[in-house]
């Protein structure tokens, strides 16, 4: 053996040792988990390689004729009052269902879309692919569309312009709803109903029974399918402003509203009278448990107060990050973005885009509720623009380190960070070839589907790798 070692005077006294750079992957296996901050820097990475690889215009047909979107289309009526309402992706990313405010309503298999643009990139859509896909009566328009989480094969719909949820089964195939939810009539002081159209939908996801909508007096209704198709719940505000967007926290308890006035109501159904409210046989009224003012919370971030007037504006979305329950997503109807710590009642993030006329462009006048998403498992948020054809790609990290954060010091993270990976943490927009109303993320690899005014389908991720073959 000794033949095989090194004579000792050949060995240095103080071998310098050689510097190696840290193993981000060895926590993954030894935990079997991704680190937050190393999760985050992957997906910044992924979101600067994302690319528009596919269109697909809704040009559908039903019954062999054109349907009403595609008619729509055709007359260049769609920039008026058509375009992309509601886009949700299922719970597994199998199924992708669509409405467009010309009545129509689409659910598409997502592999056969991915699969399309990397076979046929420049080709519309198979419509043999389609699991379904109908037109309603001239009085039956769509303005939002989600999927019912305990049961994959529905899909409830509403809008603002008529007062009842629509269930949609899915298997059946049929313009016919299974089952239809309706808000009480209000009487005016001359003894007329008061039309109450629905803005937004949620469906609890552990009790798939519970229904819940907000309307354009400043009410939300809360429906028990098991009960009747009566609210059992109406959640109210202290005005009559309309409420864009709600949404459901994951203990299925508190509910968050916002709408025109620019405040972000809180309701909380645990304990009291509304802890046997579905038991009960009359109609329960609850007023938010806090209210909280976008403005005065923007107007306590100096840089921003320094730089631009803050106004009350009326909020188009609010969204909970699902990889992050204490953010709350919020975008005005002026393209403002930003995150609010519900645990906090603290604006932590804000991006505020160029306005139109900085560009000499006038402000876009439709009334087009844009519709944001989160990327599932990490802080992004994409968001249609207001001006340009294309997304806003948000980095919304909870710590300081995101360009967003009202702590953020570029000077100071620059003088960290060394590598050139995570420069990378930086906002990105990602021009189009249409103009974006709705977004959706799907829950497994993150591609992103957006919708457009004028009613058509872009998938945005990675670029097709080409084979040996093809090179």
């Amino acid at each position: 053996m000794e033949k095989y070692l090194a004579p000792s005077e050949s060995l240095p006294g103080n071998p310098i040792p050689k510097f190696r750079r840290f193993w981000k992957r060895s926590s993954i296996e030894l935990n079997g988990r991704f680190d937050p901050d190393y999760r985050h820097e992957l997906y910044c990475l992924l979101a600067h390689s994302y690319s528009e690889i596919g269109v697909f215009p809704h040009l559908y047909h039903v019954n062999e004729e054109p349907c009403q979107t595609h008619i729509s289309e055709v007359q260049n009526h769609a920039r008026f009052w058509g375009g992309v309402a509601g886009l949700e992706f299922d719970r597994q990313g199998i199924y992708l269902v669509s409405v467009t405010r010309s009545r129509c309503l689409t659910v598409h298999d997502f592999e056969s879309l991915y699969c399309q643009t990397k076979v046929y990139p420049g080709s519309a859509e198979d419509e043999n692919k389609h699991v379904v896909h109908f037109s309603m009566p001239l009085n039956q328009e769509f303005d939002v569309v989600r999927w019912n989480p305990g049961n994959q094969n529905e899909v409830a719909c509403t809008s603002i312009k008529r007062s009842k949820v629509l269930i949609f089964d899915i298997s059946y195939i049929s313009p016919e709803p299974v089952e239809e939810l309706h808000t009480r009539a209000k009487l005016s002081v001359v003894g007329r109903k008061i039309p109450r159209g629905l803005c937004d939908l949620a469906i609890t996801k552990d009790d798939n029974t519970r229904v819940i909508s907000p309307d354009t007096l400043g009410l939300v209704n809360v429906w028990d399918r098991r009960v009747g198709g009566l609210p059992r719940i109406e959640l109210s505000t202290v005005g009559y402003d309309t409420i864009n967007s709600v949404q459901i926290n994951v203990e299925n308890q508190t509910i968050f509203g916002a709408g025109k006035e620019g405040i972000i109501h809180i309701w909380d159904l645990r304990g009291g009278r509304t802890s046997t409210a579905f038991q009960a046989h009359k109609e329960v009224h609850l007023f938010p448990l806090a209210s909280i003012h976008l403005a005065t919370e923007l107007q306590k971030i100096r840089s921003l107060r320094e730089q631009s007037q803050i106004v009350p504006k009326e909020i188009h979305s609010i969204d909970l990050n699902p990889s992050c329950p204490s953010q709350l997503a919020f975008h005005l109807n002026d393209g403002w973005s930003g995150v609010l710590d519900i645990y906090r009642s603290k604006v932590t993030h804000v991006h505020c885009p160029p306005p139109a006329w900085l560009d000499g462009s006038n402000t876009p006048t439709d009334t087009i509720l844009r519709k944001p998403s989160w990327l599932p498992t990490s802080s992004m948020y994409v968001v249609g623009s207001m001006v340009e054809k294309g997304i806003h790609i948000l980095d919304f990290h909870p710590n300081s380190s995101s360009p967003c954060h009202v702590d953020y010091d570029e000077e100071d993270f620059q003088r960290k960070e060394k590598t050139r990976q995570q420069y990378k943490r930086i906002n990105r927009f990602l021009p189009l070839s249409e103009s974006v109303t709705v977004c959706a993320a799907h829950p497994l690899n993150s591609m992103i589907v957006a919708g457009t005014k004028r009613s058509s389908l872009l998938l945005v991720a990675q670029k097709h790798g080409l084979s040996r073959s093809e090179s």
